[in-house]
């Protein structure tokens, strides 16, 4: 099973079709409002304008299982992100990303492990794992910031 098999709804409640994304390169990231690490969402942004006609986008997918750093509801979190970042990246539904609860999204990210060897549960918020065209993953750990070179790297590589 691949992530492209999995069931998610976009934020606003609606099925979201990740196999849309098959053949892509996608950047998805656990999201949060209230984080310390929530200015990566500008890095993002930028990644997003820079790379999307080249068959890349970033996919956020908020959680609110740290510190509940992401409290609000789906309309709120899509207001806040569009207004305060400007946000035109897919937000996905919130979900638990570690424990009893983790959506099989994570299920099947948190199987990889990052360039420390850290594998399972995420860590903190703004986890990112680049998922190639041919399905292959790469993680990133959340301090790892949108334009480290590392990650930069690694998505025009992908592409």
């Amino acid at each position: 099973m691949t992530i492209f098999d999995t069931t998610i709804n976009n934020l606003d409640g609606t099925p979201a079709k990740l196999d849309a994304y098959s053949g892509k390169v996608v950047l998805v990231v656990n999201v949060a409002s209230k984080c310390g690490l929530t200015p990566q969402y500008t890095g993002l942004e930028e990644m997003q304008k820079h790379y999307a006609d080249q068959g890349f986008t970033v996919l956020g997918v908020p959680c609110n299982q740290f510190g509940e750093q992401e409290p609000g509801s789906a309309e709120e979190i899509q207001t806040f992100c569009s207004t305060s970042y400007g946000v035109s990246f897919p937000l996905l539904e919130k979900v638990e990303v570690n424990g009893e609860g983790r959506h099989p999204l994570y299920g099947i990210l948190t199987e990889t492990a990052d360039a420390e060897g850290h594998t399972g549960d995420i860590r903190w918020n703004f986890e990112k794992f680049l998922i190639g065209r041919d399905g292959s993953i790469t993680r990133f750990g959340p301090l790892v910031a949108p334009e480290d070179p590392a990650l930069v790297s690694a998505i025009e590589a992908a592409l």
